[in-house]
């Protein structure tokens, strides 16, 4: 590591180039203290749904207490532990006792950003595959496995006064470089291990945009692919260049329709596809379902990506907006995910779950609501 010390400032240039990060827009915060009454249809929630969501966030957040740290929106670390040390001896965990514990446990604040409440929110699901663990037929496309010459600096660990920035390269001449595009990973190969072989280029495209996927495998066994790493560029977002070229018109821009078109564009598709620059590394998971920033199984219906520099990882939400249908989506949500997309307090990317189903919803989702935090009593 000491090697690569002189040429940390030349290479934090790079990184900030990399991931051209527009400066967010300063942001007026405020909380307001609210009731549980006050939330309307509070009541009709299925609290054992958020019950089981909830002791997954509290393994996370009793072992890193420091997840409360660096968010604006300030939450009690010792009394989240408490409470969770709480809820793990809960004797029932069904609706009544779950809401019980909420109520009393608990209050909901209001978010505001800048004078209003509405935000906007979206939405997300697990991919599916095809796979084989052998490069035959038509198995061909590599899903690549964290690269062996990924070298990850934070700039934190050199300097405290530094920001806590991770920073993603490669050493070349014994220096810190920018690591491989998405076009320079897929024309030229990296030095990475395979974990599987896909049937198809989109299919793997768009699990990297999901983060991770159920792979269906040759043999007849299935198993959970899911995020290790990036190669640290930013993300443009296929959706924004297909419409920009008029490859799409609006309105045809859902994630199903998005999908079809390239299967359909082969070609066109290819070249599109690789304007994207952020290329997403997997790993085999054991794990129930897919993992997400916290570090614990995303729960279908339950989990919420948000945006960390105000909320904290962990944090019990409850959310108010309505689904593609136009019917009202308001529940309890757990904050487990972030996303490169998801920037704002007022802003989330619900997980809609698995499968085909889960994909016509999540990619139609796209709509204002409110969001209120449940900070502990």
């Amino acid at each position: 590591m000491n090697r690569l010390l002189p040429f940390l400032l030349v290479f934090f240039v790079f990184a900030c180039k990399m991931e051209e990060k527009p400066r967010q827009p300063d942001v007026s915060l405020v909380l307001q203290k609210k009731s549980f009454a006050d939330i309307e249809n509070f009541e009709k929630d299925r609290f054992f749904e958020i019950g089981g969501a909830f002791e997954k966030s509290c393994k996370a957040i009793r072992q890193k207490p420091a997840l409360f740290s660096s968010s604006q929106i300030k939450v009690d670390a010792k009394k989240m532990s408490a409470i969770c040390a709480k809820f793990e001896t809960l004797s029932k965990k069904d609706n009544k006792s779950v809401r019980k514990f909420i109520v009393q446990n608990f209050e909901p604040y209001l978010i505001y950003a800048n004078g209003s409440t509405f935000g906007k929110f979206t939405a997300y699901y697990e991919a599916e595959l095809k796979a084989s663990k052998t490069k035959h037929g038509k198995y061909q496309y590599p899903i690549y496995g964290k690269p062996n010459d990924l070298v990850e600096i934070n700039l934190k660990d050199f300097d405290e006064s530094l920001p806590n920035k991770r920073i993603l390269g490669r050493v070349e001449n014994n220096r810190l470089i920018p690591y491989f595009t998405r076009s320079e990973i897929e024309n030229a190969g990296i030095d990475a291990p395979v974990i599987l072989w896909g049937d198809d280029k989109v299919d793997i495209f768009l699990m990297q945009i999901q983060g991770s996927a159920v792979a269906l495998l040759d043999d007849g066994t299935t198993v959970r692919v899911s995020y290790a790493d990036n190669n640290g560029h930013r993300f443009v977002g296929i959706g924004s260049i297909l419409l920009q070229k008029g490859l799409l018109q609006k309105g045809e821009a859902s994630m199903d329709k998005i999908r079809d078109w390239l299967k359909q564009n082969p070609q066109i598709a290819d070249v599109n596809m690789k304007e994207n620059p952020r290329f997403i590394f997997h790993k085999i998971s054991g794990q129930s379902g897919p993992v997400g920033a916290l570090g614990v199984p995303l729960t279908e219906g339950r989990s919420l990506a948000v945006d960390t520099d105000y909320i904290p990882l962990g944090s019990l939400l409850f959310l108010n907006t309505t689904s593609p249908n136009g019917k009202p989506l308001q529940k309890l949500v757990a904050a487990q995910d972030i996303g490169a997309a998801i920037k704002g307090p007022i802003r989330g990317d619900y997980f809609w779950g698995h499968g085909e189903t889960a994909l016509l919803q999540a990619g139609k989702m796209n709509a204002q609501g409110e969001l209120y935090i449940l900070l502990p009593r």
